[in-house]
């Protein structure tokens, strides 16, 4: 059978940053209850002339650039962070990007889940037919009401992936384990622009959905724990992650690391490898927990913030930017939605995959992202453009494409 999976992938984050720390000094807080707490340190925060669209471009933009467009003729649009109620978000992509008209454009919601339901719905189109590519794009801002403990795990991210036969990253196993329950432990409202969040019960809820979907993995056939080499999950905040991974021990049996970076690691640092790998007591061959990738996958979350539909994918590129020993290694992949939907999945990490590395540029990009001071992000947090009236947004983003604003209740959008 041809391998497909993940040829290509690119992450992109906004403009803005809000550093933890200043936003602890600003409320009184200590900053361990984030850094430790959380597990982050600082949150990506769109400009006025930013959203998903055009993040999802620049995350998209540079696969085109390299491979071109021929044999897309699907592009899926993942978000909770949706620019209209009818319109596909893509279709703006579409536009910015130049790309084919013989092409397909949806747009996928189920909270930060629906980007695997993307990409399952990508490897089955180029099962049927191997010669197409699908473009999937995971694109979200995670906005909750000021002055409430879902406001310090906001953030701002997309990833774009290329989809094909034979892919050059990551080939994707066959065999999933679902699980689905109504639960109300998030939601956003038609007429509201925060998320509604029921803390306690969103981790109940992600902790079942993980033992519904690992049970079903195990049901369908899937990979014993033993036979999984790294395993990444849906981060909202990082310490979560770690939550997974310690409810997954339990699970399984395994005696897996749980730890996760408590703060930024330079690269060379005592605490990495001369490559800024991060070391385990595995790696290093002494006895202990198995080194499952936890804090390699957890590098690009703590300074994002939740990223929603592209958190998991976001883990997924810090692991591949950071591990230089997955060629061949099956990786575990969890994705969570609230609502809810849980799928576990796996796949195989293609030989060659380090010279696909996007650090530097990742690096690069979060370093240069202007931060925001408390009065600044309260004040741009506030602001809300209306539909109804004409409008245009300052321009402030340095990135290639912004969103320049509305014109007959219509969204605009155009290169920088």
């Amino acid at each position: 059978m041809t391998p497909i999976g993940i040829d290509d992938i690119e992450l992109a984050t906004s403009h803005h940053v809000v550093r933890l720390d200043d936003f602890a000094a600003a409320n009184g807080t200590d900053p361990a209850k984030f850094r430790l707490g959380l597990g982050q340190d600082e949150f990506s925060f769109p400009a006025p002339d930013e959203d998903v669209v055009t993040m999802a471009a620049a995350a998209a933009a540079p696969i085109i650039e390299r491979s071109g467009a021929e044999g897309i003729r699907t592009m899926l649009f993942a978000t909770e962070s949706g620019i209209d109620q009818s319109k596909a978000a893509g279709m703006a992509v579409h536009s910015l990007l130049d790309l084919p008209s013989q092409m397909r454009i949806v747009e996928v919601k189920e909270a930060c889940y629906s980007a695997t339901a993307a990409l399952q719905a990508a490897v089955g189109i180029v099962t049927r037919s191997p010669g197409q590519r699908v473009l999937v794009i995971a694109s979200d801002v995670a906005r909750y009401e000021l002055d409430t403990p879902g406001e310090p795990t906001q953030g701002a991210g997309a990833v774009a992936m290329l989809v094909s036969a034979d892919p050059e990253l990551l080939e994707i196993e066959p065999v999933s384990g679902l699980n689905s329950a109504d639960v109300d432990d998030f939601w956003r409202p038609n007429d509201s622009s925060t998320a509604i969040v029921d803390g306690a019960l969103s981790v109940t809820a992600y902790l079942d959905a993980l033992t519904g979907a690992w049970t079903d993995l195990s049901a369908q056939g899937g990979p014993a724990m033993a036979e999984i080499d790294r395993v990444l999950y849906h981060q909202p905040f990082t310490k979560m992650a770690k939550k997974a991974q310690v409810h997954l021990a339990g699970l399984t049996g395994e005696d897996l690391d749980t730890d996760i970076v408590a703060g930024p690691v330079p690269s060379g640092s005592a605490e990495t490898g001369p490559a800024g790998v991060v070391s385990s007591a595995s790696d290093s061959g002494s006895t202990g927990p198995r080194d499952t990738g936890l804090a390699t996958s957890t590098l690009y979350n703590r300074r994002l913030g939740n990223s929603y539909t592209a958190s998991l994918y976001a883990g997924l590129c810090s692991l591949l930017d950071h591990d230089e020993d997955l060629a061949g290694r099956r990786i575990g992949l969890f994705s969570y939605g609230s609502g809810s939907v849980g799928e576990f999945f796996t796949a195989r990490v293609v030989p060659g995959y380090e010279q696909h590395s996007s650090r530097q540029a990742v690096t690069a990009a979060l370093d240069a992202r202007v931060p925001l001071s408390m009065d600044a992000y309260r004040a741009l947090h506030a602001t809300e453009l209306p539909s109804a009236e004409d409008v245009s947004t300052p321009k402030v983003t340095a990135g290639p494409f912004r969103f320049a604003g509305v014109k007959g209740r219509a969204r605009i959008y155009e290169r920088s």
